[in-house]
């Protein structure tokens, strides 16, 4: 299988990302503490089986990024 060199952009065509700001790895650095605090309290307190707990954390984890995603998209396209 070849690669077509037109439809692969050049290193300095592509679009340059803009770095990650401080704020934003904070953020979810807190958001991965909350998520296993959560994934504890339902563990160790409420004292769910532990496949419950880590699919519980999970999906408010994916439901987080599905959220960050929507948010990300709109406003990009205001952009």
């Amino acid at each position: 299988m070849t690669v077509d060199q037109e439809v692969v952009p050049e290193r300095d065509q592509l679009e340059s990302s803009e770095p990650v700001s401080t704020a934003t790895v904070v953020a979810y650095a807190i958001v991965g503490v909350v998520l296993f605090g959560w994934f504890l309290f339902g563990w160790l307190v409420l004292q769910q089986g532990f496949i419950d707990s880590v699919g519980e954390a999970a999906g408010t984890g994916f439901a987080l990024l599905l959220i960050v995603a929507i948010v990300g998209s709109v406003r990009r396209s205001r952009r």
